[in-house]
C-alpha cells in the first residue's frame, strides 16, 4: 500500500538521522549536526505516530488470520471484539496522519523581521504605515514576544515611509507569514477639506529571521559602511559612527540598522536582515522554478497580492484572501487580528491537504 510505504520511509528516514549523528565524521560537522537534529526534531512526533499505525495494521493482520482459522466460538468472539477496538483506533490514527502529513513551514517556529512601506497616497499613507507599525506592536505585547525596531525613516507629524523590526517569539513567524502583501485604507484624511474619502495604501514584508545554518554569506561578499545615525530631517544624533549599513554585493541586497548605540549591536541587528533578505530572495528563486499547476495549488506568496482593506467610514476591515470581515476597526488597529490569522491558517491547511491528496 502507498500510505504504508510512505509511513516505513518516515520511520527509515528517522533511524537514517539516528546513525548519522551517531557517525564521528559527521558529528564533527556542527552544521550538519545542527540541520540533522532539527530534522530530527520534526519529524519525531510522524514517525512515532507510524510506528503506532504499523502495529496496529500488524495486529489486524494476526486477529483476521484468527478469525479464519479459529473454530473456537469464544476465541473467535475475543478477537471480533479486539478488531473492533482496533479498527476504530486504526481509523483515528489515519486521521491524525492525514493531517500529521500536511507538509510544514520549516520557518514557522522562527522570529520574524517585518518591513512596512508606505505606499500610494501622499501622507496619508505614511500615516496609514505608522498605524500598521501600532497594530503589529500591539499584536507582539498580546502575545508576550518582544519587538525590536532595526531602521526606521519617518517624515514627521506621526508618518512612516519605512521601517524594519524585529519580533521574538514561539511561533511568530507561523501566525504573522500571511500579512504579507498590499494593504489599503479607506478614509478622510486629516487634510481634506471636502469631506471625500481617499484610498492609501502600504505593503508589508513578513520575513523569517534566517540563521547562519539556513544560508551562507561570505564575508568577502560583503561591503559594510559605517555612519552617523541620523534623526527627523536628516540631521545627525550620534556624534560617532555607529550606524552600519551592509550590501551583499552578488544580490546587491542592502540592510541598514541605525538604532543602537552600539556600532556592534546595529552591525548584528543589520546581518540579521540581510539573511533574511537573501534567503528570501532565494526561496522565491526556487517557487519560480514550480510549475504553475503546482504554484496554484500552494500559492504564490506573491508580496504584491492584495490582502486587506480598512475602511474607517464604516468600521470594517476585509481580508480579500478568506472573505473575513470584521466590523471593530479600532480592536483590529489595536492588535485585534486573531480572527484573520486563523481563517488564513485554515485556508493553508485546506490548500496543502488539496495539494497532497492530487
Amino acid at each position: 500500500m502507498p500510505m504504508l510505504d510512505k509511513l516505513s520511509e518516515i520511520i527509515n528516514r528517522y533511524d537514517e538521522i539516528n546513525r548519522l549523528m551517531a557517525d564521528p565524521q559527521v558529528s564533527i560537522d556542527y552544521t550538519r549536526i545542527q540541520t540533522l537534529a532539527k530534522e530530527q526534531s520534526s519529524i519525531k512526533p510522524l514517525m512515532e505516530l507510524s510506528q503506532e499505525y504499523l502495529k496496529v495494521v500488524r495486529e489486524i493482520e494476526e486477529i483476521d488470520t484468527i478469525l479464519r482459522d479459529e473454530s473456537d466460538q469464544e476465541l473467535s468472539s475475543m478477537a471480533r471484539d479486539e478488531h473492533v477496538q482496533l479498527s476504530s483506533r486504526q481509523t483515528s490514527i489515519e486521521e491524525e496522519l492525514r493531517l500529521a502529513l500536511i507538509p510544514k513551514d520549516p520557518n514557522d517556529k522562527k522570529n520574524v523581521i517585518i518591513e512596512v512601506r508606505a505606499g500610494t497616497g501622499g501622507d496619508e499613507a505614511g500615516l496609514f504605515a505608522a498605524d500598521l507599525f501600532r497594530l503589529y506592536s500591539r499584536y507582539a505585547q498580546r502575545q508576550g514576544w518582544k519587538l525590536e525596531v532595526i531602521d526606521a525613516h519617518e517624515t514627521g507629524l506621526g508618518a512612516i515611509k519605512e521601517i524594519t523590526f524585529q519580533i521574538k517569539g514561539g511561533g511568530a513567524y507561523s501566525r504573522l507569514k500571511h500579512e504579507s502583501g498590499g494593504h489599503r485604507v479607506q478614509r478622510i484624511p486629516i487634510t481634506e477639506s471636502g469631506g471625500r474619502i481617499h484610498t492609501s495604501a502600504a505593503t508589508v514584508a513578513v520575513l523569517p529571521e534566517a540563521e547562519e545554518i539556513d544560508i551562507a554569506i561570505r564575508s568577502e561578499d560583503l561591503k559594510i559602511d559605517v555612519f552617523r545615525a541620523s534623526g527627523h530631517g536628516g540631521q545627525n544624533v550620534q556624534k560617532v559612527e555607529t550606524a552600519v549599513r551592509i550590501t551583499h554585493l552578488p544580490t546587491n541586497i542592502v540592510a541598514t540598522c541605525q538604532d543602537e548605540t552600539s556600532q556592534l549591536k546595529n552591525r548584528e541587528k543589520a546581518m540579521s536582515v540581510l539573511r533574511s533578505r537573501v534567503l528570501a530572495q532565494e526561496v522565491e528563486r526556487r517557487q519560480a522554478e514550480l510549475s504553475e499547476t503546482r504554484r496554484n495549488q500552494i500559492g504564490s506568496g506573491d508580496r504584491s497580492d492584495r490582502v486587506r482593506t480598512y475602511n474607517f467610514p464604516q468600521s470594517r476591515v476585509t481580508d480579500h484572501r478568506s472573505n473575513v470581515s470584521n466590523f471593530n476597526l479600532d480592536q483590529v488597529l489595536d492588535g485585534d487580528i486573531d480572527e484573520f490569522i486563523d481563517a488564513m491558517i485554515d485556508l493553508e491547511q485546506t490548500k496543502l491537504l488539496r495539494a497532497a491528496t492530487k
